[in-house]
């Protein structure tokens, strides 16, 4: 049963802003079609063009590719607001290092973040708070998702304590429209309106934080965008520390995932795996649980595709162990200390917690995947930072 510690608020989550109405729900679910439909029918356009043609250039391959990805991102953000939307989602207010977990999120986040040629810069004051571990680390990602799908320069990260009434408040500042548009916004030539602010990502965001009972201020001015996130239930000093006990940790995580709808909707999971049939299972394992799911054959793929952006977890079959699996875990360690591993055999094997393995992996049988992994990935993903 998922209990509040003695020590922590007993407000409710959203005690900050109302949850949306009908109308707005439909407006989403009118937008989430939107997203969906305009990249997809681009993509429809390219494969006409290829079957009438039997040919296709770089630049429409880039194209149909781009379109394909930005309809499936659009569809997972979907299943995000689903979840929020189901009013299925039971939080369990913990303490939580606001601080390590963004520097975690930040970190996970670099490689894009360089492929994308965004500089963010941080300035981080060490903060704790009462808050939803699964839903505090969902909310730190689509404000990246968001803040990086916008920027034209860089991405100023800045946490700080407010004076009074104390508050931890976490700002997200960067410009949002090219600096030769800069001039045109100043004398009002530009678009006022900013659509492109509106997009299914902030509203994922918006609707994150408002269940998580954190207040979403959002500014525009010249082509500067300012949004601030203010976090109001603070870990006080005295507080005392809560008990890490792996049996408690598992039957709270286990709870979690019976009283949720989707509990990891938004998380990525990549399976690296030659074998099909394995492949599938794993699949299967998982499909209940929302996340978004790529499958590789071999760690070749999986270097390029972590090379494209990291994934939130990665499950790999233990016949691909060897120096080139060595050589991708500890690339992703040296970046992401904490990142979640899972071996799985074919053969028999217990299920083992990173937390009781020498190398931090965890580790289940091929047999256990239908009962077993769901739960590991909660707890592995969930004793992040």
């Amino acid at each position: 049963m998922s209990t509040t510690p003695s020590s922590a608020p007993a407000s409710a989550a959203n005690d900050v802003m109302s949850e949306p109405t009908p109308v707005q729900w439909a407006d989403i679910v009118q937008q989430l079609g939107a997203e969906i439909a305009g990249p997809l029918s681009t993509a429809l356009e390219q494969i006409q063009t290829l079957a009438s043609t039997g040919q296709i250039d770089r630049r429409g391959l880039r194209l149909l590719r781009r379109s394909v990805d930005d309809a499936r991102t659009a569809g997972m953000l979907g299943q995000q607001l689903a979840r929020l939307a189901s009013g299925r989602l039971r939080l369990n207010r913990e303490r939580q290092h606001l601080t390590q977990m963004l520097r975690s999120v930040l970190a996970q986040r670099s490689r894009e973040t360089q492929s994308r040629g965004v500089q963010v810069r941080q300035s981080l004051q060490p903060v704790e708070i009462w808050a939803d571990g699964s839903l505090l680390f969902a909310l730190l990602n689509a404000l990246m998702d968001w803040a990086l799908s916008l920027t034209h320069s860089s991405v100023d990260l800045r946490l700080d304590l407010t004076p009074w009434p104390v508050k931890a408040r976490l700002s997200c500042r960067f410009a949002h429209r090219a600096l030769e548009l800069m001039d045109d916004a100043a004398h009002g030539t530009a678009d006022a309106g900013e659509p492109e602010l509106d997009s299914l990502a902030w509203r994922l965001l918006e609707q994150t934080a408002i269940t998580l009972g954190v207040l979403p201020l959002r500014e525009q001015e010249a082509g500067i965008t300012l949004l601030t996130l203010e976090f109001n239930q603070l870990v006080s000093e005295e507080a005392p520390q809560e008990p890490d006990s792996t049996h408690a940790r598992l039957e709270a995580e286990a709870e979690r995932l019976s009283g949720n709808s989707r509990p990891l909707a938004g998380c990525q999971l990549l399976i690296v795996c030659g074998n099909r049939e394995l492949r599938a299972e794993a699949q299967a394992a998982v499909r209940h649980m929302g996340m978004l799911v790529d499958c590789v054959s071999d760690v070749a793929e999986a270097e390029q595709f972590c090379r494209e952006g990291l994934p939130h977890a990665l499950l790999f079959d233990a016949a691909l162990s060897g120096d080139a699996m060595l050589h991708l875990v500890a690339g992703i360690q040296h970046e992401v200390p904490e990142f979640t591993f899972v071996e799985m055999f074919d053969g028999e094997h217990r299920t083992q917690l990173s937390t009781a393995t020498h190398d931090g992996m965890a580790r289940i049988s091929r047999r256990h995947l239908p009962d077993a992994l769901p739960s590991l990935l909660m707890f592995e993903l969930g004793r992040r930072p």
